[in-house]
């Protein structure tokens, strides 16, 4: 069975964040590391194969999504957690890098196919939180103590995610309505704002690997989503009216473009959105973020008055509620808001920018 597993790796403690030669250069030492390896021995004997690897550096670390084809769940991530640690202690410039966390995100039907793949008396619990708490004795991951309370986790999570806060440099406090710090660089200030702020990388880890087992599943069955068999996490929840036209090569532009628009999130760059494509991105990630933040207790009226004026700060002057509207036509792509000599309800107009000037992926733009 094939996995996509979730690394989050981290520069030491105390060290400055890199630069984006440093960064250029770990992405490089880390990418040639996964180059030299096709497959791997897992915990007894087990061959894991290595599919595919996604590395994204920031300046405190690299999130990397690791694709391997094994027998069952932990497998994987024990299989992918060996790996990188050897890739790490491997360079002399990443040997002093941690791992905090290395884990399948799972979907809950590929999470019942796992379990159903997993037999014998050696079989892992059938309650996936009892299986987890098992899996992840001794990690080195935040929150993952056994037998942990929710209270617990929740703490290691709202901490995770104040420290993650610091890397939206493109946004100031005062962009999720933290009153007196319009001149503060990054959204790192404590309370709701540095929550929601961090929410949002936080949930953005995982939203990039559920949309790439998107893009495998629709690949995998040469379909669109309107005629999809398998599990999605999140291409069936785009405008219906279009779901016959969400096939792999829409995904996998769909996914670039997400990456893209929080690389700029977080490299200070970021300005306004850019196409249709990105304001659609955005809805998910902040329905996402506000569903992690209820599933860990942290949601309250303060934290989600940050996100609404994150949205607000962020969609200004770019409505996009309308493509979910099937009582609008598509016919003159008038809609307020869309854009200079755009035409957004037209599904080939959502990967291109709203500006002449306006900046989109090579991997999305309209001649991939």
């Amino acid at each position: 069975m094939t996995y996509v597993v979730t690394v989050d790796t981290c520069i030491p403690e105390d060290t400055p964040e890199m630069d984006p030669l440093q960064r250029a250069g770990a992405v490089a030492l880390i990418e040639d590391g996964f180059d030299s390896v096709r497959s791997v021995k897992g915990p007894e004997g087990v061959e894991v194969a290595l599919l595919d690897a996604i590395v994204a550096v920031h300046p405190g670390g690299a999130l990397l999504k690791v694709i391997v084809d094994a027998p069952a769940l932990e497998f994987a991530e024990d299989t992918v957690q060996a790996l990188v640690d050897e890739l790490l202690e491997r360079s002399a410039l990443l040997a002093d890098w941690t791992i905090e966390r290395c884990e399948v995100e799972l979907h809950q039907d590929l999470a019942k196919e796992s379990l159903d793949a997993a037999e014998g008396p050696d079989a892992p619990p059938e309650d996936l939180a009892v299986r987890r708490a098992r899996h992840t004795a001794g990690s080195s991951g935040e929150g993952t103590v056994p037998g942990a309370g929710p209270r617990t986790e929740a703490a290691a999570v709202r901490t995770r995610m104040l420290r993650l806060a610091e890397a939206l440099r493109s946004f100031p406090p005062a962009a999720f309505g933290a009153a007196g710090a319009a001149d503060s660089s990054g959204a790192g200030a404590g309370g709701a704002a540095g929550l929601a702020a961090g929410a949002l990388l936080h949930t953005t880890g995982a939203l990039v690997g559920e949309l790439f087992e998107d893009l495998q599943v629709l690949t995998q069955e040469d379909a669109a989503v309107a005629e999809c068999e398998g599990p999605l996490w999140h291409l069936e929840h785009l405008p219906d009216r279009y779901a016959l036209q969400y096939d792999a090569r829409f995904a996998r532009r769909f996914l670039v473009t997400l990456i893209a628009m929080t690389a700029r999130f977080t490299d200070g760059s970021f300005q306004r959105i850019g196409c249709v494509a990105e304001g659609l991105a955005l809805r998910l990630l902040l329905n996402e973020t506000a569903t992690t933040l209820e599933r860990y207790g942290l949601m309250d009226d303060d934290v989600s008055a940050a996100l609404d004026a994150f949205a607000d700060h962020v969609y200004e002057g770019v409505e996009h509620q309308w493509l979910y509207d099937d009582a609008l036509g598509v016919s003159d792509g008038s809609a307020a808001g869309a854009g200079p000599g755009v035409e957004p309800l037209e599904f080939r107009s959502w990967f291109t920018p709203f500006e002449e000037s306006g900046y989109v992926h090579p991997a999305a733009a309209d001649d991939v």
